[in-house]
């Protein structure tokens, strides 16, 4: 739609001219890209808006009255009235678009494009850098994670889309107070045992130890104390801490890998908290010799903030042990370092917009340019029905857990539906959906905004889900292979795409052509709910048309042959979207 968008603004720039020209006043644009195209408010008004409302000054004139001039000057131009009708609502002019002359272009672009049909070079030349997921080494990844999960791996496949060099990295926070209560819990309470001798998920065997902390830490006044104690320790290089460390950071992380791939997660690179918080160090007392951080009397480091009207943050603690901003300071300057990027993008969750907005600025200020081109990707919470989730508590969703348990859930939906027999893998089907019902429902939702996750209605097969997507999808293909089966019938007889007229076939074909536009779109907004809400108006328009006009089955050859094509054209759609948004394509269901 894009194209033609642009030829529409060149149109109405043409018929202000003249209509300007005619009332003998100076009026208009500078050029057809400052006409503002807009949306009618109902689909039966039209495709394309041009408002009024900016030329009435020039014209001295009421909008209604210019858009009447408007319109007789589009009458007046042969090429306009042949690609679309146009009438004037009160200061607006409406155009609605023929697509009979450009439906088999854009039919015939999807076909022949294939896969690559949507990409673009809208970012081409970029490198930029998606950090997300950045679990801690003291717990198992849970539903939070899984959110962060979605959206970084989405948007560094649609950043890829329009053309940018991306590279996907994740932050391991394995060093920390956080990760020293863990290891303090075990060594009281452990008594030697692993996961193996206990049968539990190397992940969810330390996690069940960051809960234990929680619960001797309220009973016992000493226990915190221990842990700063035992951060201490590791930072000074003690050999026993430094192995429980080492030990106990490879349960979590062996865990935390089995879920990545579950889930269809990889990242380019992985940093280490414990391997850039001592160049984050530095950094600060570098800051320090020249005057941009001060030291309070007990020995810690701070910034003022008041130039960005925030109170001040401290650097380093008196102890001289670093906090979470010391090693994103040297995490942020080693990336650079290692590939100079044009941007970094942090998808971390609401509650850190403060962190970020104090990193940016102290990289600023000590001098690094490359921190203009910081965008901190914020997104807000996820929770259950049943209310917000707790770590130290023990209360979050386990993300291993939750696929299990969607997994069985699409497994019972499928027997319970007599369609075991249908789907080529039960089990592979079942994880298929599961993914796809989780992935959809967690980007369904624009990244700001807070949601609640409900696993049933997730794995609805009607409505809003990622299942009714890959339902739709499975559909267009069974029949496909019915039409494969006596496509010897249709030998010699050519589509004619002028024959789409009815009004689903006109949506589809706008929603076709609409589709690198929206592509880019999402990469401009960094937003996956621009995606999976295209899609889902895509396979509910095609399912009325579907519904309500046979497509095998009717008295024309070439209708039959020429629906085919537009259906093929909407699967491919489908699944280049489907690719993006991490939902697996299925064939049979």
């Amino acid at each position: 739609m894009t194209a033609l968008k642009e030829k529409w603004q060149e149109y109405i720039y043409k018929a202000i001219k003249n209509a300007a020209e005619k009332a003998g006043v100076e009026a208009g644009p500078e050029s057809p890209a400052e006409i503002i195209v807009a949306t009618p408010p109902k689909p039966e008004m039209g495709d394309f808006a041009f408002a009024m409302f900016p030329f009435a000054k020039a014209f001295k004139s009421a909008p209604p009255k210019i858009a009447e001039m408007v319109i007789e000057a589009l009458m007046n131009d042969a090429e306009a009235s042949s690609t679309g009708t146009f009438e004037a609502a009160g200061p607006y002019v409406n155009v609605r678009l023929d697509l009979s002359g450009t439906a088999a272009d854009v039919i015939e672009a999807v076909l022949s494009q294939a896969g690559e049909y949507g990409k673009t070079g809208a970012l081409g030349g970029k490198k930029i850098m998606v950090e997300f997921s950045c679990p801690n080494t003291n717990k198992p990844l849970h539903l939070g994670h899984l959110r962060n999960d979605s959206i970084g791996a989405c948007i560094s496949r649609i950043l890829d889309e329009n053309g940018a060099e991306v590279m996907k990295v994740n932050l391991i926070n394995d060093r920390g107070i956080h990760i020293c209560k863990s290891m303090l819990a075990y060594s009281k309470f452990g008594g030697g045992t692993t996961p193996e001798s206990e049968g539990i998920k190397s992940d969810h065997f330390v996690g069940k130890y960051y809960v234990k902390f929680d619960q001797w830490s309220k009973t016992d006044e000493s226990a915190l104390e221990g842990a700063r104690k035992m951060l201490q320790d590791w930072e000074a290089g003690d050999e026993e801490t430094v192995n429980l460390w080492k030990l106990m950071n490879k349960w979590t992380l062996d865990g935390i890998e089995e879920t990545y791939k579950a889930t269809g997660i990889s990242f380019d690179k992985i940093y280490y908290e414990s391997n850039t918080y001592m160049g984050g160090k530095d950094e600060v007392l570098k800051g320090l010799a020249s005057g941009v951080f001060y030291k309070e009397e007990d020995n810690s480091i701070w910034i003022d903030l008041s130039e960005i009207k925030l109170d001040k943050k401290v650097l380093l603690r008196g102890d001289g042990t670093a906090l979470y901003m010391t090693q994103d300071l040297g995490t942020a300057i080693e990336r650079h370092n290692d590939w100079p990027f044009d941007q970094l993008i942090y998808v971390v969750g609401s509650e850190q917009q403060y962190h970020f907005r104090v990193l940016f600025y102290i990289l600023e200020k000590l001098g690094y340019k490359w921190a203009e081109q910081l965008k901190h990707l914020s997104y807000g919470m996820v929770n259950l029905p049943e209310g917000k989730m707790k770590s130290r508590e023990g209360t979050v969703v386990d993300a291993d857990d939750l696929v299990k348990q969607l997994t069985e859930m699409a497994r019972e939906e499928i027997i319970s539906k007599e369609r075991a027999d249908e789907v080529d893998d039960l089990d592979e089907t079942s994880r298929a959906i599961a993914l796809g019902a989780l992935n959809y429902y967690l980007l369904q939702v624009s990244p700001t905004k807070d949601m609640i996750f409900n696993p049933a209605e997730s794995l609805s097969f009607n409505g809003n889900t990622g299942p009714y997507l890959q339902y739709m999808g499975a559909r267009i293909s069974s029949m496909i292979r019915k039409f494969d089966k006596v496509r010897a019938e249709f030998d010699g007889i050519e589509a004619d795409a002028s024959q789409l007229k009815i009004e689903e076939e006109t949506e589809l074909i706008k929603l076709l052509a609409s589709w690198p536009e929206t592509v880019v779109q999402a990469s401009a907004d960094y937003n996956p709910s621009l995606i999976t809400g295209y899609l889902y108006e895509l396979a509910k328009t095609f399912s009325k048309f579907y519904h309500d006009n046979p497509v095998l089955n009717n008295d024309s050859k070439v209708i039959t042959v020429t629906r085919m094509k537009l259906s093929a054209a909407v699967l491919q759609v489908l699944k280049n979207g489907f690719r993006l948004i991490g939902i697996p394509f299925l064939e049979k269901m």
